[in-house]
């Protein structure tokens, strides 16, 4: 038997979720089972597994020991080169480099979480064996060769709801990028569909099976040899601005799967340089974001673009 008392991070989330995330080698037949035999209740008392965990609460798993996770173990990251735009109690905005993945690989690769991760230790935001069940985590992520603002939640309800802003299409969410063919302005349709195999997707104008519609916005802020593109995602799915460019005929310059190899260049020249809230619900954690901008025009995009433009552009 082990007992745990409910932290903020399990306040509001249900009772079965908790014990799969402290049980996480019990089958689900098993747990049920436990529920069904009074081997799980909360101070002192049998509960269903719909119940909603308090703050404060005394959860008592009657489990055996080998269903229970581990100890959890994280190995400090080197972040003192951690840029960070925004941070208040319960989100970091930080800008990630090209080249940085989000998260771990099998080849154990710095990555942006764990830097993340590393820094809230040091300061005393998160304690991993202290929590039960939640780790920082990035809501929303961006490809290891592209540069720009990614989100991360201090805490699971700011997780819950910047993942729930997303999915409604209340984070908008602006890239630059460098072509040399141009695009004409506009907002553009098409449809796209993963190869989970080949790592790449597919994009095509009209509907076909297995594929999702995608609606990307596209404005030429600047001209010259090449052209400084600015995209802003109506919907977000995997590698939409970069196939939908190149399907369009105005690959990223630089970028290799989609495009084609560039002199001097190691990535595509993509930035996530903006994240703007929407109206948020006043009732939530989060809710003072609403209408909040924030922004990193200084990046190698558009130092790469003046460089070869002489063309001097500033961004707000």
């Amino acid at each position: 038997m082990k007992s745990f008392t409910a932290g903020k991070n399990e306040d509001g989330i249900k009772l079965i979720k908790f014990c799969e995330k402290v049980c996480p080698a019990m089958p689900k037949g098993l747990l049920h089972k436990a529920f069904r035999n009074k081997r799980i209740k909360i101070n002192g008392k049998k509960q269903t597994a719909d119940y909603i965990i308090k703050h404060g609460d005394l959860i008592e798993l009657y489990i055996n020991d080998e269903f229970f996770a581990p100890e959890r173990k994280v190995e400090a990251a080197d972040f003192s080169a951690l840029n960070i735009i925004y941070e208040d109690e319960n989100i970091l905005l930080v800008f990630k480099p090209a080249g940085l993945l989000c998260h771990s690989d099998n080849k154990k690769q710095p990555n942006l979480i764990d830097m993340i991760t590393s820094y809230l230790i040091s300061k005393g935001e998160y304690d991993p064996q202290g929590e039960k069940t939640f780790a920082p985590a990035l809501c929303n992520r961006i490809d290891q060769g592209t540069e720009g603002l990614v989100a991360a939640a201090k805490n699971h309800r700011a997780l819950a709801e910047i993942n729930s802003a997303i999915k409604n299409n209340l984070l908008e969410k602006t890239y630059l990028c460098v072509t040399e063919k141009p695009v004409k302005d506009g907002v553009y349709k098409a449809y796209l569909k993963r190869d989970l195999n080949a790592k790449k997707v597919q994009v095509k104008r009209q509907p076909f099976d297995g594929a999702k519609e995608i609606i990307t916005q596209f404005s030429t802020l600047a001209r010259g040899k090449i052209r400084l593109i600015e995209c802003r995602l109506i919907t977000g799915r995997t590698h939409q601005i970069r196939a939908h460019l190149a399907f369009l005929g105005s690959p990223i310059l630089g970028d290799r799967k989609y495009g084609k190899e560039a002199a001097g260049l190691q990535s595509q020249l993509l930035c996530a340089y903006k994240l703007k809230f929407k109206k948020l619900p006043e009732d939530t954690l989060t809710g003072y974001l609403s209408g909040r901008q924030f922004s990193a025009a200084e990046n190698s995009v558009t130092k790469f673009f003046c460089e070869n433009t002489k063309i001097s552009i500033k961004l707000s």
